[in-house]
């Protein structure tokens, strides 16, 4: 017999302190879900977007999501407001509510900006991992957009003990590259270089990290890439359509991601096809498909699956449960007679 379960909410305080705990087990379910998610394991519907006339630059996105081994389904409702920095707010906030596989009541409503950044930065640091065979050592690191996102892609590499000799910064706000190095420099002891432009950063950075707001592309020149970097394109519109065509790309989610205008999805309607995509990352993990040769860039493009944050926010809600650090509200489901 089905029982309706106790409705818990899990505070961002209580998400943050889980999520630093154990940065391998996370780096486990993001990849295990991934690998679910390319076996067909996963529903992952397209992302709803509620947008503004009075404010066009910002957008509240919908991602409903299920995954089958856990039997737990959920949707993040997450705002993006770029304005917000203005005010030295982040410009993303989210919530995530799961619900119960067996009678889809919701189980929990998480605090979710702290779990999509995270599970995002998981993933870029997974793509990196296996896209450079492995290899967690680094020469140079240039971050491009030196905001929340990129906090978390560094504290991550931190957590699973990536070796960077040093991280080179732009940021159009010097003031933020500034920030930014000082703030994450003291937390992790990497080296970081203000780079003097953006050519400079690209240019000497053998592992590119695209974290901006950028609505369009504004990398185009190819010069600036020929020592043929790995390019983690998590902000998704930073790179002109001949860089994607001259470069391998690796998605996490072809569907997903090509749309919307991300650079793959101009790259796409430029050349009427598909054959610029190389592999997902899926058949990257599941070694069906490989880059093997340094001959041009490689440019992960990983659009953010919903599954993502549902398997992230299934493991808090475990782990809050276990440590009795969630908040169960009495009565939530008030009339539960049919009578």
């Amino acid at each position: 017999m089905n029982t309706v379960p106790k409705f818990q909410v899990i505070s961002g305080e209580v998400v943050n302190s889980l999520l630093t705990q154990d940065y391998e087990s996370l780096a486990n379910i993001i990849e295990k879900t991934y690998l679910d998610h390319g076996q067909g394991l996963t529903i992952n519907p397209d992302s709803y977007f509620l947008r503004f006339k009075h404010k066009p630059n910002a957008r509240i996105i919908a991602l409903p999501s299920y995954i089958d081994p856990i039997n737990v389904s959920g949707i993040k409702w997450i705002s993006s407001f770029p304005d917000n920095i203005q005010n030295g707010v982040p410009r993303a906030s989210a919530v995530l509510i799961l619900n119960d596989g067996n009678t889809g009541y919701p189980l929990a409503c998480i605090e979710a900006s702290i779990i999509s950044a995270m599970r995002t930065a998981v993933s870029a640091v997974i793509g990196a991992y296996h896209l450079r065979n492995k290899n967690k050592k680094v020469g140079t690191l240039g971050i491009v957009g030196n905001g929340l996102i990129a906090k978390y892609v560094v504290s991550v590499l931190h957590g699973l003990h990536w070796e960077i000799d040093q991280i080179n910064v732009y940021d159009q706000n010097t003031d933020y590259s500034c920030q930014f190095s000082e703030s994450v420099g003291n937390k992790t002891g990497y080296a970081f270089n203000i780079s003097s432009g953006l050519d400079d950063c690209l240019q000497n950075s053998e592992v590119i990290l695209l974290t901006t707001t950028a609505a369009q592309p504004y990398i185009h020149d190819l010069s600036l890439l020929q020592h043929n970097p790995l390019i983690l394109n998590l902000s998704l519109r930073d790179l002109g359509e001949e860089v994607i065509l001259n470069s391998y790309n690796v998605l996490d989610d072809v569907d997903h991601c090509l749309k919307a205008n991300t650079s793959p999805h101009l790259a796409e309607m430029k050349v009427g096809n598909r054959g610029f995509i190389d592999a997902t990352l899926p058949e990257i993990l599941n070694g069906t498909k490989k880059i093997s040769d340094n001959k041009k860039p490689v440019v992960f493009s990983p659009f953010g699956l919903g599954v993502l944050d549902l398997a992230m926010g299934h493991y808090i809600y475990q782990q809050a449960i276990e440590q009795g650090s969630s908040v169960e509200i009495d009565n939530f489901f008030y009339d539960l007679s049919r009578n």
